[in-house]
C-alpha cells in the first residue's frame, strides 16, 4: 500500500471544502479553466488553419477575390466560436444546424453570390460546425474528416471541374445567322465582334419587325472578377 496515498473522506470535504479544487467561480462559472482553455485554443487554431488552407491555396489561387477571402475567414471563425460556446448552453444541435443552414443561404444585397463562392462558403460552414461541435469519435477521425474535405476540393480543382464560365445577353441584328444550320457562322461572327472566347450560344426572343434577336452567349472570362452587368440589356431611364 502506498503510504503517501490519502483516502478521500466525503464528510470532511463537505465540511471543510475540497482543497484540491482551487478554481474561483463567478456567478457559477469558473473564472479560469486552464485545460479547457488549451483545448479551445488548439481546436480553434486547427479550424482556422484548415479554413485558411482551403481559402488561400484552393479558392483564392484561382479567383483572386479579396472580398470573399475576408468573408470566408471571418464567417468560419465566428461560426466555430458560436458553436463551441453552444456546447455549454446544452442547446439542441438540430436547432444550431438549422440556424447556420439559414445563414448559409443568405445572399448579400450588394451582388448575387456566384455558385462557386457559395459552394466554398457552404464547405467552410460545414467544417466549422464539425470542428466547433463536441467530439463524438477519436481525434484521428476528427483530423481525417478535415483532411478528406481538403483533398476532395484539391482533386476537383486540379481536374478543372471548377473552370469558371460566364454568360452575357446580346441583342443581335444578323438574324439570318441564328438558324441551327448556320450555328458555326454565328459563333465565328460573335467571337470576332466581341473578342470573347464564346463556347455556346442560345437564341431567345426574335423580333422580325426590327430584325433583332436576343442571344445568351456562354464564354470563358479572362478576368477572375465577375461582371455584375453581364445580364443587363439596357439601363433604365431615371
Amino acid at each position: 500500500m502506498n503510504l503517501l496515498q490519502l483516502d478521500f473522506d466525503p464528510e470532511i470535504a463537505a465540511k471543510f471544502g475540497d482543497v484540491g479544487d482551487q478554481s474561483i467561480d463567478l456567478l457559477g462559472v469558473p473564472l479560469f479553466d486552464g485545460p479547457s482553455l488549451w483545448t479551445f485554443l488548439i481546436r480553434f487554431g486547427f479550424n482556422l488553419l484548415v479554413c485558411w488552407v482551403i481559402t488561400h491555396f484552393l479558392y483564392y489561387k484561382k479567383s483572386q477575390r479579396r472580398d470573399y477571402y475576408f468573408t470566408y475567414m471571418l464567417f468560419s471563425s465566428v461560426i466555430f466560436l458560436i458553436l463551441y460556446q453552444l456546447q455549454n448552453l446544452q442547446m439542441e444541435m438540430t436547432l444550431a444546424l438549422g440556424l447556420f443552414a439559414i445563414f448559409s443561404m443568405i445572399r448579400y444585397r450588394t451582388e448575387q453570390m456566384p455558385i462557386r463562392e457559395m459552394t466554398y462558403l457552404f464547405v467552410l460552414i460545414g467544417l466549422s460546425i464539425i470542428n466547433g461541435s463536441g467530439l463524438t469519435s477519436s481525434y484521428t477521425a476528427f483530423v481525417v474528416t478535415n483532411l478528406l474535405v481538403v483533398l476532395l476540393i484539391w482533386l476537383l480543382e486540379s481536374l478543372g471541374f471548377t473552370h469558371r464560365q460566364a454568360t452575357k445577353i446580346i441583342t443581335y441584328e444578323k438574324i439570318d445567322l441564328i438558324r441551327p444550320d448556320r450555328r458555326e457562322e454565328l459563333l465565328s461572327d460573335l467571337r470576332q465582334r466581341t473578342g470573347l472566347d464564346i463556347i455556346k450560344v442560345q437564341v431567345g426572343s426574335i423580333n422580325f419587325l426590327k430584325d433583332t434577336a436576343f442571344l445568351k452567349v456562354t464564354y470563358v472570362p479572362d478576368d477572375p472578377e465577375p461582371n455584375d452587368i453581364d445580364m443587363v440589356t439596357k439601363f433604365k431611364n431615371k
